[in-house]
């Protein structure tokens, strides 16, 4: 049975991972804002990883979905970080896999993809691990060498056995590869960004994964993903929990605007705007997060070739004349 999920308390703060402001920051993907919608979102994936059920999210293209997504997995963070490296482990710990399938997809590939994605999270979670053994490994050294040049100078070669340290750098050795082994992979939460790219060779793949392992699975697609996913009875009947990401309120687009917010890279006149200005955006982008961004960069571009100070109703209304207004 599938539910719709509930509104969630504006007040209440991400739980997974934490986030608490407007801006952005370096775990987050360039442009992330922490509006209500994508609260709303990541409460909706920390239920369905709690749950380990499979959840589908839906709306129209630019209301910010694969930004939320990439935000909640932090999966900018997994790219940049070093699967073979050593070091301290993430807090929280990197468990959700963010993948989107390419327009032609196979079920093998899906698979393979899966699992690589989840083999690198594993690899992640095993950093400290590692960094604890190249200390210890690198004490052993030291500890040997110091002991080859007591030998040398301290025992007779000929009448006496020459004593090995213990444990020997090789027993440490194995003993931490079999600690590696032991690591299981972290992955709790699968995102599945485009989902509606996904035949049904590839749904049935994504069924047998999910029914692999007590984790939790999100499709994230287009409006008239589930009726699409109805079709298929033995998928359709999996999914636990349905969330629609809507548009941004006028109340959130005019509140981003008094904070100030911009796209990264983007520096716009600090002084407040009047309310012909906000209404004016407001109308134009129509609550789209990926419309307000391109909207923006505009006005942007637009002051600086016209050597103007502040942002008005006239350079928003300009604005648009460049851009694809619309479906973005």
């Amino acid at each position: 049975m599938r539910h719709q999920h509930p509104q969630p308390n504006p007040q209440q703060s991400n739980q997974h991972p934490p986030s608490n402001d407007t801006g952005t920051n370096n775990d987050r993907p360039p442009g992330i804002a922490q509006t209500l919608e994508h609260r709303r979102f990541s409460e909706f994936c920390e239920a369905c990883r709690r749950y380990a059920y499979i959840g589908l999210c839906y709306g129209p293209p630019g209301v910010g979905k694969t930004l939320s997504a990439r935000s909640y997995s932090r999966w900018d963070k997994v790219k940049q970080s070093d699967r073979w490296g050593s070091g301290p482990t993430e807090d929280p710990l990197l468990d959700t896999v963010f993948y989107t399938p390419s327009v032609v997809n196979a079920p093998n590939t899906i698979q393979a993809d899966i699992r690589h994605r989840r083999d690198t999270l594993r690899d992640l979670a095993k950093r400290p691990l590692r960094q604890e053994k190249e200390g210890e490994l690198d004490a052993i050294r030291r500890r040997d060498n110091e002991h080859q040049a007591k030998i040398l100078l301290e025992y007779d070669w000929f009448s006496e056995p020459i004593p090995e340290p213990q444990p020997t750098y090789g027993q440490i050795a194995r003993d931490y590869s079999k600690k590696e082994l032991q690591i299981i992979d972290p992955t709790t939460l699968i995102l599945i960004d485009e989902a509606d790219r996904l035949r049904m060779a590839s749904l049935e793949q994504v069924r047998a994964i999910f029914d692999a392992g007590e984790i939790g699975v999100v499709l994230i697609g287009m409006p008239g993903l589930e009726k699409k996913l109805a079709r298929y009875s033995q998928f359709y009947s999996r999914i636990g929990f349905v969330h629609e990401f809507r548009p941004l309120a006028a109340k959130e687009v005019r509140e981003l605007l008094d904070q100030r917010w911009a796209p990264p890279g983007i520096c716009l006149p600090q002084q407040p705007l009047d309310a012909e200005t906000v209404a004016a955006i407001i109308r134009i982008t129509g609550g789209n997060f990926r419309l307000l961004n391109r909207l923006l960069t505009q006005m942007e571009r637009i002051l600086e070739i016209n050597g103007l100070s502040g942002v008005t109703k006239a350079v928003v209304e300009a604005a648009p004349e460049s851009l694809v207004i619309g479906q973005a």
